[in-house]
């Protein structure tokens, strides 16, 4: 689990170099999806055998429950970083394009990523409650956006920007739902805002 935690933070900075600095990564981000999901597998085999074999109580239980929960999320994590270098694989350099508030999402969401990790690793419900506070401020720059784009007289960059959107808004969801499995190990609820129904099906 800290290995697909790590290989989740490589690639969403693989992702976002490739919007930043206009870099094709994609291979390489590919690379590190497949690795991800070739161990969630691993995960979700481990956890079943321990389920049938030892039979765990109580917050054990919860653990290993949660753990497969958790680790979709990081395979999650791989696939939407893969799929924003698909982007730049499409659309070609697309560095003009980027914008305050755009770059603001893409690091408001590598920064929950890393702290869902973090609180994962550590169990800190404080970590996995500032998590929630991040994707709500995802939301924010999400509904601002949108309509702006449905305006713009640029429509690769509009198109661009649509989809890294819904990308890093997707990517924010998985790390709240992280943030409250994590919660639902600590003290056995589910205590953690889930997110709303989106306005824009982009």
């Amino acid at each position: 689990m800290g290995q697909m935690g790590n290989m989740a933070i490589k690639g969403m900075g693989l992702a976002m170099e490739s919007f930043v600095s206009g870099a094709n990564t994609k291979a390489e981000c590919g690379e590190v999806s497949d690795a991800i999901t070739r161990q969630y597998f691993e995960v979700e085999d481990l956890t079943f055998e321990i389920l049938l074999k030892y039979q765990p109580m109580a917050r054990d239980f919860r653990f290993i429950r949660s753990s497969i929960e958790i680790s979709y999320a990081f395979l999650r994590f791989g696939r939407y970083a893969y799929d924003i270098t698909l982007i730049r694989d499409s659309f070609g350099d697309i560095t003009r394009c980027g914008n305050s508030r755009l770059e603001d999402s893409f690091r408001l969401v590598e920064r929950m990523i890393r702290e869902a990790v973090h609180s994962f690793a550590a169990l800190d419900l404080d970590k996995a409650r500032h998590v929630q506070a991040q994707e709500a401020m995802t939301d924010a720059i999400y509904r601002e956006r949108m309509p702006a784009l449905l305006q713009s007289n640029d429509i690769k960059c509009a198109l661009a920007e649509a989809l890294l959107l819904r990308y890093l808004e997707r990517i924010a969801d998985h790390a709240l739902f992280m943030s409250d499995s994590i919660a639902y190990i600590v003290t056995g609820k589910h205590s953690l805002r889930q997110p709303a129904p989106r306005s824009y099906g982009v």
